[in-house]
């Protein structure tokens, strides 16, 4: 199933299931086979696996053809899969992207990467889907994106060892973890994990697909599911980055372990794969620039600025779409330092 919210012609928020390019309102269709369940994500996810059995009673009406309350995509606005998540971590998944971003850097790879899996929690009141992200001037300096998967949590647990963490997760999406690089930079010299440049804006989209519409591409380890899904970034139509989820060197499973370790887990809390290799420009900038040099050539960044497209893809989970867009106004942190 692929799950999506939206917003109908009253404006309100819905809950829905997407297919061949429809939307069909859940609660609405559910209610033609007698079945309760509720208006919005977040109230679904409250009802862990009674309420994903009942959903699986209305995906086989919308694939039958016996559905009938439904929206073309085109005619409804998307929002976050997950709109309004109690929680959001990311982790630090991939090692090419840790290992290449440190060499560029000048500083060796770290040992504990390959000893446990980190996260840090973002802001879950930050979290958009599909449009505009409005930025302030001061995310435009360095304004990064991020190519990452995420798992949205379906049943809530604590100290979940690995082995059984994939059935705690209610589905898979999108995630561009934007990130203001010079702010980013200026903090963490203290020591602390990255909180102004990153709290700002994350995306994550179009849908929530479940795991078993992506069971022909899943790889069983002895720490969890792997998939094997082409992930790419376009910025602006140009292809920038490619990738593959099955390259994550810690397994989600392995994450929600971790993330789960004497602290409760919940239903809609998302939790990204951290960016995959050359899945953003901090890391693509310090490649090129090192290859810039060998030729004994002048290299200039490339950073995201108003205006420009970003379009995160990932196979089985659809295409995330966004548009920088600048605030109005003059909010800058930076100029009033600099001023004081």
């Amino acid at each position: 199933m692929k799950f999506v919210s939206f917003k109908n012609r009253d404006h309100e928020e819905r809950l829905g299931l997407y297919h061949e390019d429809r939307i069909y309102d859940l609660q609405q269709n559910a209610s033609s086979l007698s079945i309760v369940l509720p208006s919005t994500m977040n109230e679904f996810l409250t009802g862990e696996q009674s309420f994903m059995e009942s959903a699986r009673r209305v995906h086989r009406d919308v694939v039958d053809g016996r559905a009938e309350v439904s929206f073309e995509a085109a005619d409804i606005t998307l929002l976050a899969p997950v709109p309004h998540p109690p929680s959001c971590r990311d982790a630090y998944a991939f090692r090419q992207h840790v290992a290449t971003a440190r060499r560029n850097r000048g500083v060796d790879m770290i040992p504990e990467f390959d000893q446990f899996p980190v996260f840090y929690f973002t802001n879950h009141n930050s979290i958009a889907g599909e449009g505009d992200v409005v930025v302030e001037s001061d995310h435009l300096e360095k304004l990064d994106f991020e190519l990452e998967a995420a798992v949205v949590i379906g049943r809530r647990g604590r100290n979940i060892p690995s082995g059984k963490a994939d059935e705690f997760v209610a589905g898979y999406t999108i995630m561009n973890d934007f990130s203001a690089r010079l702010l980013q930079m200026e903090e963490m010299k203290l020591n602390l994990g990255p909180a102004k440049g990153k709290d700002f804006a994350t995306t994550i989209g179009p849908w929530l697909v479940t795991p078993d519409e992506l069971k022909a591409q899943r790889i069983e380890t002895e720490f969890g599911d792997k998939y094997n899904l082409r992930m790419t970034a376009h910025h602006n139509g140009e292809l920038i980055s490619e990738g593959n989820l099955k390259d994550m060197d810690w397994t989600f499973a392995e994450i929600i372990e971790r993330c789960s370790y004497g602290a409760d887990i919940f239903p809609g809390d998302v939790i990204g794969s951290g960016t995959v290799g050359t899945g953003c420009y901090l890391e693509l900038n310090g490649s090129r620039a090192m290859e810039a040099q060998l030729k004994n050539e002048d290299y200039v960044p490339v950073w995201l600025k108003e205006g420009d497209r970003m379009e995160l893809t990932i196979d089985g989970l659809g295409k995330l779409t966004n548009r920088i867009v600048k605030a109005s106004g003059d909010h800058s942190i930076l100029a009033r330092r600099k001023n004081a």
